[in-house]
């Protein structure tokens, strides 16, 4: 690691001491009364930084004590601290030397919403999936451990009650306790994922939570009683002298416990001593702990506190104290209202439509289906593969499951949709949001990898609406196609492209219009970006047609390699990655029809990760707006028009095509 600077506050400061923070360093010195006050001016500064952009914000401002506690209790230059599901990052960054830089943060060249490497040493990896956490963090204590100059480095994990339940904690967990190397999880217990949990996890901490004994760890009742649930301080004096005596009468934390995890809690999150008391407590024992605090979502804000779903990412918004002012809202509809929309109407028409969500009932904007449907609607908590195969299995008895996830998220289930769903040639529609870039959220979040990792699949459909009246009557004909399907949309404005919309029709393009100077062929809602263009071309001279591709996989080949067989240049578009990509199948299937590709080029995302800004700003920057997408045309109209032969393609079969 490189040098971090090691600069203190003085303790009888009258200024604000936020500001003073350059590294944790600079917290160890003071007392009890001004780390709350640190605590306060972290959570103005997180209702700053709402004011005038989406960020994450109720997650935050539960974990401020917390990120005081874990911060002056450990030196994490050194020991190891993986924040599960890292948009609860804000605290930790304005005390780790970015205080500065924090109004930058989730805007193009600033700060990530999500920990990150390159920012600090103090971030170690980027987390932005839920639940990986106990896994790193017991690989990194298992390393430092095999390593004799940093076997002594402690290795905290925080992760949520809502991320608990995925597959992963648990096979963490079960190697944790063979291991039996010293290592703490925090459970944050806030009764939150995005939208409130579900599930025997979530009942089961319910069930520990209103348990009236704060079960705590102190050194002396630990060497009389082992590994079994300790009592905190308020009843020690009923302590018993026999391990057998405290299992009778303590259900609480039974299960980590004959799992080999010692479990201590519940206790209050929000009560910085405490906090730091029984981390201080936990930093002694010899195997692993899991450390089980009660937080409340929105903390100190009162607006969040109360309705901590809509302040999880809301709108940037205006206050006056403790009081929210205004929301600003955008007035566009979505694609995912699009998608929602559409869910809503089949499971109103087919009593066999069930749709599947996990734990992104809100992100899919599933609330009015719930609702409306309960006994069909199915949040799973974050479990995407569970999803999957319990898909399967609903198909398979006759249902007509909708799987909504996010397509980043999909990304956990690659198994499952393999074995489950595309072995058995069930009828599984996969609805993948966020299908593109995601803007803020950055590289955890873009769902850029679908295209790739669906179409490889025997048996899979793969689709991209070109426009807002593409996806309803997509999802209609996924219900009714005997087999898997899936259809991708981005978080974006829905728009509407003014044409008479073809039929959907399996491996069907829908030609806009042909071109006699090139073609443009478009994977996805960037079309209107490509009519745009294209408008733009035919008003200076160029005659350049647009293809809606629908089809990723079966790939309208009649349609589109008549493009390649024919035209100057053949142009594709997607918002995914190039490799493996829409456009590679393209080339792919113009090498099997025996053409040449010099004229086919695409235009996509690169071998590299996106960073994170609006999406306006990145789809420019990648050359995937309107003005770049008429600038590419330009260039390969001029490079024709300089050498015609070179870059005509020669077709090695008779096609016997006309010229479009």
């Amino acid at each position: 690691m490189t040098d971090i600077p090691n600069r203190s506050v003085a303790p009888g400061s009258a200024a604000p001491l936020l500001p003073q923070i350059e590294s944790p360093a600079d917290l160890r010195p003071l007392s009890l009364t001004q780390l709350e006050q640190v605590a306060g001016e972290l959570r103005e500064a997180l209702c700053n930084v709402v004011a005038d952009r989406t960020a994450h914000f109720a997650s935050n401002l539960g974990v401020v004590e917390l990120c005081l506690a874990l911060h002056t209790t450990f030196d994490f230059r050194t020991d190891r601290l993986i924040w599960d599901t890292g948009h609860q990052i804000y605290p930790h960054k304005l005390i780790t030397g970015r205080y500065r830089e924090f109004s930058t943060i989730r805007t193009r060249g600033g700060l990530m919403g999500y920990p990150n490497p390159a920012e600090s040493d103090y971030d170690l990896f980027m987390t932005g999936h839920a639940g990986s956490s106990v896994s790193t963090v017991l690989g990194l204590k298992s390393g430092d451990s095999l390593i004799p100059a940093q076997a002594d480095r402690h290795a905290v994990a925080v992760i949520g009650d809502g991320a608990f339940p995925s597959g992963i904690v648990f096979e963490a967990l079960n190697n944790a306790a063979a291991l039996k190397k010293p290592m703490i999880v925090v459970l944050n217990d806030n009764k939150m994922s995005i939208c409130p949990r579900v599930g025997g996890v979530a009942d089961y901490f319910d069930r520990l939570r209103m348990n009236p004994l704060y079960v705590g760890l102190k050194t002396e009742v630990a060497k009389a009683l082992g590994k079994v649930p300790l009592v905190g301080e308020s009843v020690a004096g009923m302590l018993v002298n026999t391990k057998n005596a405290i299992k009778s009468g303590l259900h609480g934390g039974m299960f980590f416990e004959e799992l080999g995890i010692r479990y201590v809690g519940p206790i209050d999150g929000h009560n910085l001593g405490l906090l730091k008391h029984y981390l201080e407590l936990a930093k002694q024992s010899e195997g692993p702990v899991l450390l089980h605090i009660v937080t409340q979502k929105g903390h100190g804000f009162g607006p969040a506190e109360e309705d901590p779903v809509t302040f999880h990412t809301p709108a940037p918004f205006q206050r006056d104290c403790q009081k929210v002012v205004a929301i600003k809202k955008s007035g566009s509809r979505a694609y995912t209202n699009v998608a929602s929309a559409a869910i809503h109407d089949q499971l109103s028409k087919n009593e066999r439509v069930t749709v599947l969500t996990a734990a992104m009932c809100q992100g899919t904007n599933l609330e009015r289906v719930r609702d409306d449907f309960p006994t069909r609607f199915f949040d799973v908590g974050i479990c995407e593969s569970h999803a999957v195969a319990f898909a399967a299995g609903q198909a398979k008895a006759g249902m007509r499951p909708i799987v909504d996830i996010y397509s980043t998220f999909l990304q956990r289930s690659f198994d499952q949709i393999f074995q489950e769903v595309s072995l058995q040639n069930l009828p599984v529609t996969f609805l993948l949001d966020r299908g593109g870039l995601t803007g803020p959220d950055g590289p955890t979040h873009h769902g850029v990898f679908d295209i790739g990792y669906l179409r490889m699949f025997p048996n899979m459909a793969v689709m991209a609406p070109g426009d807002e009246r593409d996806l309803p009557a997509m999802l209609d004909w996924s219900l009714q196609h005997d087999g898997p399907t899936s259809i991708r949309y981005p978080k974006a404005p829905a728009e509407t492209i003014d044409r008479p919309v073809a039929p959907i029709e399996l491996g069907k393009a829908e030609v806009l219009e042909w071109g006699a100077d090139g073609l443009i062929v478009c994977c996805g809602t960037l079309l209107s970006n490509c009519v745009k263009a294209a408008a733009e071309l035919r008003a200076e001279g160029l005659d350049i047609g647009v293809v809606n591709a629908r089809f990723i996989k079966p790939l309208d080949t009649e349609t589109i390699l008549r493009g390649v067989a024919d035209a100057p240049f053949v142009l594709t578009i997607e918002e995914g990655q190039l490799q493996t990509g829409f456009g590679s199948a393209v080339l792919e299937a113009a090498n099997e029809a025996g053409l040449s590709t010099a004229n086919v080029h695409r235009l996509g995302l690169p071998d590299s990760y996106v960073e994170h800004g609006e999406r306006g700003e990145l789809l420019a920057n990648l050359g995937l707006d309107a003005a770049s997408i008429a600038r590419k045309c330009r260039e390969l109209a001029e490079r024709h028009d300089a050498d015609p032969v070179a870059v005509r393609p020669t077709a090695k079969a008779a096609t016997g095509r006309s010229r479009v």
